[in-house]
């Protein structure tokens, strides 16, 4: 139990068989734990918080993860085997879609994260149908600790080509995912080596060759190809036919809702999604006639909206296809940190992620106009200020002096550039402001802000 958050979480420990080999790579393991501090993504749990002890004669790092009470796929496929020979088709893909959601991200870190260890034991299922992996163990891990390699049931999810490679790839970890798809399709493979026998490829080969489903058969065997070379990305993956969806509208208004909203039970009431109002919600032309279609004229809601945003939110429908092609990057060296805590010249350049809700403007007389001001400054300073209320419901308030020579084109910029802004919100306030400056300038203004 966390004691400072009030909420149970997970205590893992990485242990090192030498002092000497924890010593000569301690500086390595602390950018690979940087890193996974870093990961955000709803399909990974999440990882919070990593120290080291080298106080023992063996090293370790201990590091803090978030609690999954529901247990691993493997546990669930067991519980789940014996009512059913088949998990349904439908089920199948959304899990497969938002673990390879993850990997996808991982594989697109810079540099990649691979995760290295991925097995049913360590993909995670919630009640609610929201799957995460976890237990991500890099390279650097792999080379100075002892993995489930050594468990004889979890031999097969190892791609063919490790111990040859030099290093853990990406593509391992498709391997991986096949063999996680394979188990999760027909709920175990034969042989599957619970009592410690080895799987050969003749079970794996039966086992996918038992499946009903030919594009289901394809899709793993994909994966599962011996070939590392042509084994497909986890995002080429996504857009494989049995995969494959064009979002539909409404799944793509509820993830805009989702990153654009602070509180979503505030914003889907009941009145919201009936419409209350009864103003038109669109409108279309037929015949040369216009027609007007009102929150009345359609069928009545199938499901709860809350329940369909809460699951966007929660990540059990990523934009898998369609979303930004983003990772996170690497950690940053000890000699890169360093660097980082000495002063530049100039600032670096912040990132404002909220968005701006309502926003005013106001110019009044500057109270202490400068007493020598420059030849191409006019004396007539007028003192801005705007008010902005950001979607996290918290205020910001903004004042600098403007003359004739300021433009609102480049105040909005420089608040972008400052962080104040969303990049989003810049024509909104530009405009906003130019109202402002033509009515005391008679056109608009440029200057430097103050917070």
């Amino acid at each position: 139990m966390d004691t400072e958050e009030g909420v149970e979480v997970v205590w893992n420990e990485v242990q090192f068989s030498e002092r000497k080999n924890f010593k000569a790579q301690e500086d390595k393991i602390q950018l690979v734990f940087d890193n996974l501090t870093r990961l955000e993504h709803p399909n990974i749990v999440k990882f919070h918080r990593y120290w080291t002890d080298t106080h023992n004669d063996k090293p370790r790092v201990i590091f803090i993860t978030e609690y999954m009470s529901c247990g691993s796929l493997k546990q669930f496929l067991k519980r789940t085997k014996r009512n059913v020979k088949r998990l349904p088709l439908q089920a199948w893909k959304r899990w497969c879609t938002q673990i390879l959601s993850a990997l996808s991200y991982l594989h697109g870190c810079v540099p990649p994260i691979v995760h290295g260890n991925l097995t049913c034991d360590t993909i995670f299922i919630q009640h609610n149908g929201l799957v995460k992996i976890g237990s991500v163990a890099p390279d650097a891990i792999h080379h100075h600790v002892k993995t489930c390699r050594e468990n004889m049931r979890n031999m097969h999810f190892i791609a063919p080509e490790y111990g040859s490679s030099q290093m853990v790839t990406p593509a391992m970890d498709i391997y991986s995912f096949g063999m996680c798809a394979l188990e999760t399709a027909a709920l175990e493979i034969q042989g599957n080596g619970d009592s410690g026998s080895h799987v050969t490829e003749e079970h794996i080969v039966r086992t996918v060759e038992s499946l009903e489903e030919p594009r289901q058969k394809d899709f793993i065997y994909r994966c599962i190809n011996k070939d590392p070379a042509a084994r497909p990305t986890a995002r080429e993956l996504l857009f494989h036919p049995l995969l494959f969806e064009v979002h539909s509208l409404k799944l793509l208004a509820a993830h805009t809702l989702v990153n654009t909203t602070a509180n979503i039970s505030e914003t889907i009431t009941d009145e919201v999604a009936g419409g209350s109002g009864g103003e038109a919600l669109a409108w279309t032309v037929c015949g040369g006639e216009r027609r007007e279609l009102a929150a009345r004229d359609l069928p009545p809601h199938a499901e709860k909206l809350e329940k369909f945003v809460e699951d966007v939110k929660y990540g059990i429908y990523p934009l898998t296809a369609y979303g930004r092609r983003r990772g996170a990057g690497r950690a940053a060296s000890p000699a890169e940190r360093l660097a980082e805590s000495q002063p530049a010249s100039p600032e670096p350049r912040d990132l404002e992620t909220r968005r701006v809700v309502n926003m005013m403007c106001s110019l009044k007389p500057h109270p202490h106009p400068h007493p020598h001001p420059h030849p191409d400054t006019s004396p007539a300073d007028l003192l801005m200020t705007i008010l902005l209320r950001m979607d996290d419901k918290m205020n910001r308030q903004l004042t600098c002096a403007v003359s004739r020579r300021d433009t609102a084109a480049a105040l909005a910029h420089e608040l972008v550039q400052l962080g104040f802004i969303h990049e989003a919100d810049r024509d909104k306030l530009c405009r906003l402001m130019e109202e402002s400056l033509r009515g005391s300038f008679g056109h608009p203004a440029r200057a430097q802000l103050a917070s």
